[in-house]
Parts: structure tokens; C-alpha cells; sequence
């Protein structure tokens, strides 16, 4: 007989359900890492992990303190005294703490020191654990147990959201076969299965599932491939003296590559990685919450995906008309930060944008790349053959240029936005005409895909820059942008160049515009690698100042992968 579920299933509720863990969000446009020791083990070892998975953007901190060991004799954690390490750890990095409890009469005090509970595999099936965290308002992760079935590891977390916590995220972390190979059976079709059965978020814990350090990096890559929301995983700085679990310890140096590798990774698949050390800059006039962002474009744009996977769902996104609204917006401080797309892997730069930099005094802080994915949308019911025209964005056009030539008979009407084409296809009722846009501006006004991926090649990318009018460089910058002339003589722009080359200093764009009202003038834009933090990258660009008629420092900030 089927479990009778109410509450973690779509039908009772219609939007993914968001955890906030203290001031990060599960289930969102950002994919989330969670790492630490298996086991607290003492307070230096937990704070050097602190530190050092924080440096490495790590999202949560993880680590136990009271430890289910299948041996009475093994090691049983610090309880009281390894949470209140954790919570120090917390205030020393900033990062929420995410730590196991065991027993219903131990909720409270956990509660009391961690940011999110844990329930563990063993105790998925502990009805009273349950009751008890439901009773409480911390978020929970609920690790499937060894054995569980989908529809069983749901009815636990349904015992959860009955008690009133709706703040649950599911994990994965391997189940029992007759498999010999690894320690248990990484269960990764659940993902997407899952996706279908319920709004809850899903992680996955590579760790427990390989039980090998040697095999959590790839099976890791695959969860975000599968569409997981995070992974958690175990780091150590010995693994072989671990007193818990040290064979399926990453290494500081392994863990730091899964990160870059992650980060490669996620635009690929529509996520960006939820890197802690790449927060939103500090805005010393931001006196309030939420974050308010501007772009341009119609709810359900491409940039408004831009902001969430750069920001998070806290952030606040505030529609504009044009690219010109947003930089106004931003220099006049009537929002926090501005995001806005420069350049296209298919079709090129966004010049009115490189443009506005230049008129605007804002600084670039920050950038992403995301991955473009473009669909024909149109009224339900509406057939191929009913389409007379398509309303589409320019750019969209450019990037669709091989969909839209094999249908000659249908009328292109330019647009100044992609969610703005399907907003005005729905209200005015059109049922011959079809709109180009993302899958999120469907949703948002409730039309039909009529195909998907029309894009003329996958790797379509657009890179955006995050702007504000604070002129902030952070620790992680590694790449900053100049804007400059240079006097109308041979070789002028020659010499600018050989500065960077001499120092070694890797330029990765070169592009020229034309001043306005000079014809046949030009500014440089550049982009080198680099900090404006670093002497080299300093005195370099001090030197070309000195052979410029102009030179504007856009900003320095962390380069996306």
C-alpha cells in the first residue's frame, strides 16, 4: 500500500521550496558545497578546517559531534564540547554550521549551537527524531538511510513537515547492494527522479557513498550533472590518522581541485558554484536588506537569472527599460549593484554596454558566465505550423540564426528583451506568433515550450559584469579592466602593449570603440590577468597612463571560469 504523502509532494506546493541555512539558501540558482572532518576531534584540527575550507569557498562548515560508530569501541565524538568548537569555528569564518544529532532528548541542545541538523542514514526511520526536529525550526538534513526506498525516505521527511519544519533538504548518501566495490552504492538516478516527486531540495554526499577518497571528485562532478543542489563532503588535514571515517577523507589539495573543477562545471549545467569567498562586496552606504539588483529585461530574462546565480535568492532583482536605466540606477545609488551582459560566445560583445562603462563612474566588482539556452514559446495548444511570426530579442536572433533560417515564412519582429516577447505574446492574446526566450520566462507567464535548444551551437555563453558604484577590490580579485586612448601616432598602442608584455602580464581581451562625436578615434578596452592589488599590475598600468591621452581603471575583481 502506498505511503500517503501531503506535503513534500508538488501538489502542495508549486514552487522549490528554499532552505535557508543562516545566511546561505539551499535549493536555489546556486549550488552549494558543504565540507568539514567526519568527526570534531579536537579544537585546533576544527579551526584550521575552518579556515582553510573557507579560503578554498567551501559553503557550510560540517562536522560531528556526537558519532552513531557501528563499534562501541570506536570513537563516539566530544558531544557538548565538540559543538561549542563548532560554534566558535562559525564565528570565526562566518560559515553555518551543519552537525548530526542522534537522540530526540539531544535536539534542543544541538539546536542551541548548530545552524542546521543532521539525521543521519541510521536514524532516517527514527519517528521520534523526527517529531522532535519538526518541533523545532532549524532546518534539517535528512540523509537517506541504507536500505530506504524514494517513497520511504519521502514519508520521513514528510514526518518533518507535519510537525510544522518545512525547512528540510534531502541527501543522498549511498545505499546497501551486492555491490563489493565501494563501501555503498551511490543511488544518483534518485536525483532527477526526485526532482519529479517533490519541491524539496536534494544534496549529495559523495563521501559516504564511494567510501574512497580517490572516487568522491567524480562522483561529486556527476551529482551536479544530475541536478543536485550541493554536495557535502569530508575533508581532513591527515586522513590517515582520522579517528572517523579517514579513507573516504579528501585531502586539503583534492578538495581545493573539486572546487575548481565544480566551478568549471556549473554554468555548463545552469548553476553557479555558492563560493564564500566570493560574497557580495561590501557596500559601505548599503544600510539595508534585501540586496537590491538592477537589470534590464522583463521578469524571467536571462539577466535576472544572472542575478539570482551571482547574488542568491536573497537578492531583490529590479527590472529596468535599457542597459542605460541600470547604469543610472547604480551611479545614482538607487540600488546596491547593477548586472549587466558585455560579451557573447557566439555573437560578440554587447557595445553599448562597453560604451556606458565609460560614461558611467561605476566599477566592475564582479562577473559570471551563464549559459544561454534559448526555446520557442507560445500559447498552449498552439501548434508549429499555426506560427506566423516570431517576436525576438536581436542578440537571440544572432544565436538562433540557423533555427529560425529554416523557417523563411515566418515574420521577425525585433524586441528589447526576451521575457518581454513572451509577456507581450500572452497578454495580447496572440496565437499565431511565437516569442524566443529561456524556460524561466515561460514559467513566469505560464506559456508552452514548443521546442527546446534552438540555440545554433551549445556552447552559447553570455558573460556578465556585476557593477557598482562602489570602486571595492576584494582579495580574490585576479582580473581588472582598463579603458584608454592613446595619441593619433605610429606605434602609440604598440608601446601600451609591450608594458604588459614585459611584465609578463597576461592580456586576455583587446577590444576598440570609437569615441562618440571624434570619427575615426578610438578607446581601448582591456582585460588583463591580475590584481590592481599587485605592485606589478600597478606600476604596469601606471606606466601606460603616462603614454595615454586617457586611462580609466574599470575595476578589479574575481574572474568566472
Amino acid at each position: 500500500m502506498a505511503v500517503q504523502l501531503k506535503l513534500v509532494n508538488w501538489e502542495a506546493k508549486k514552487e522549490r521550496t528554499l532552505v535557508r541555512v543562516g545566511d546561505r539558501i539551499i535549493g536555489g540558482e546556486k549550488f552549494v558545497v558543504i565540507a568539514g572532518p567526519c568527526a570534531v576531534e579536537n579544537r585546533e584540527m576544527m579551526l584550521d578546517v575552518a579556515e582553510r575550507v573557507k579560503r578554498m569557498g567551501v559553503t557550510m562548515l560540517r562536522g560531528g559531534a556526537f558519532k552513531p560508530r557501528t563499534s562501541p569501541y570506536s570513537f563516539q565524538g566530544l558531544g557538548e564540547e565538540g559543538l561549542k568548537i563548532l560554534a566558535e569555528a562559525r564565528e570565526r569564518t562566518g560559515l553555518p554550521v551543519v552537525t548530526e544529532v542522534l537522540s530526540p532528548e539531544h535536539v534542543e541542545l544541538v539546536a542551541a549551537y548548530a545552524d542546521m541538523l543532521q539525521i543521519g542514514a541510521r536514524n532516517m526511520q527514527n519517528f521520534e527524531l523526527l517529531k522532535a526536529v519538526g518541533e523545532q525550526r532549524k532546518p534539517v538534513l535528512l540523509k537517506r538511510g541504507m536500505a530506504a526506498t524514494l517513497e520511504e525516505f519521502l514519508a520521513a521527511a514528510e514526518y518533518i513537515l507535519v510537525r510544522g519544519n518545512e525547512n528540510v533538504v534531502l541527501c543522498e548518501r549511498g545505499i546497501r547492494t551486492f555491490s563489493d566495490h565501494s563501501r555503498f552504492t551511490l543511488d544518483l538516478s534518485l536525483i532527477p527522479v526526485l526532482k519529479t516527486k517533490t519541491h524539496l531540495p536534494i544534496i549529495v554526499d559523495p563521501s559516504h557513498g564511494t567510501g574512497n577518497r580517490q572516487h568522491v571528485a567524480a562522483m561529486a562532478l556527476a551529482a551536479i550533472a544530475a541536478g543536485a543542489d550541493g554536495i557535502i563532503v569530508e575533508v581532513h588535514p591527515e586522513p590517515e590518522k582520522a579517528l572517523s571515517d579517514g579513507p573516504q577523507s579528501l585531502y586539503f589539495e583534492q578538495l581545493e581541485k573539486l572546487m575548481r573543477d565544480l566551478e568549471v562545471i556549473a554554468p555548463v549545467v545552469g548553476r553557479q558554484l555558492d563560493l564564500s569567498y566570493k560574497p557580495v562586496v561590501p557596500a559601505a552606504w548599503v544600510k539595508v536588506s534585501p540586496l537590491r539588483v538592477a537589470y534590464q529585461g522583463e521578469p524571467g530574462a536571462f539577466s535576472e537569472k544572472a542575478v539570482f546565480q551571482y547574488f542568491g535568492e536573497n537578492a531583490r532583482p529590479v527590472p529596468q527599460a535599457t542597459f542605460r536605466e541600470v547604469f543610472e540606477a547604480v551611479a545614482q545609488r538607487r540600488v546596491h549593484y547593477g548586472v549587466v551582459p558585455i560579451e557573447n560566445s557566439l555573437t560578440g560583445s554587447i557595445h553599448e554596454n562597453y560604451d556606458l562603462l565609460l560614461e558611467y563612474d561605476v566599477a566592475i566588482v564582479g562577473e559570471l558566465k551563464l549559459r544561454i539556452i534559448h526555446n520557442l514559446i507560445a500559447h498552449d495548444g498552439v501548434r508549429l505550423e499555426d506560427i506566423r511570426r516570431v517576436y525576438v530579442h536581436p542578440q537571440a536572433m544572432a544565436q538562433c540564426h540557423l533555427f529560425l533560417a529554416t523557417h523563411p515564412e515566418w515574420e521577425i519582429h525585433q524586441v528589447s528583451d526576451t521575457a518581454g516577447a513572451v509577456k507581450h505574446i500572452k497578454e495580447n492574446g496572440l496565437r499565431d506568433a511565437a516569442a524566443i526566450a529561456s524556460l524561466d520566462a515561460a514559467k513566469r507567464f505560464g506559456m508552452a515550450v514548443l521546442l527546446e535548444s534552438i540555440e545554433s551551437d551549445p556552447r552559447n555563453y553570455t558573460r556578465f559584469l556585476v557593477i557598482s558604484a562602489e570602486h571595492v577590490i576584494t582579495e580574490k580579485a585576479n582580473k581588472t579592466s582598463l579603458i584608454y586612448s592613446t595619441p593619433n601616432v605610429p606605434g602609440a598602442l604598440l608601446r601600451t602593449l609591450k608594458v604588459f608584455a614585459d611584465r609578463n602580464i597576461n592580456l586576455v581581451k583587446l577590444e576598440s570603440r570609437p569615441i562618440a562625436g571624434r570619427p575615426w578615434e578610438y578607446v581601448f578596452y582591456v582585460d588583463l590577468e591580475g590584481s590592481l592589488e599587485d605592485p606589478t599590475i600597478a606600476a604596469a598600468i601606471e606606466e601606460v597612463r603616462q603614454m595615454t591621452d586617457f586611462l580609466k581603471i574599470l575595476g578589479s575583481y574575481p574572474a568566472s571560469p
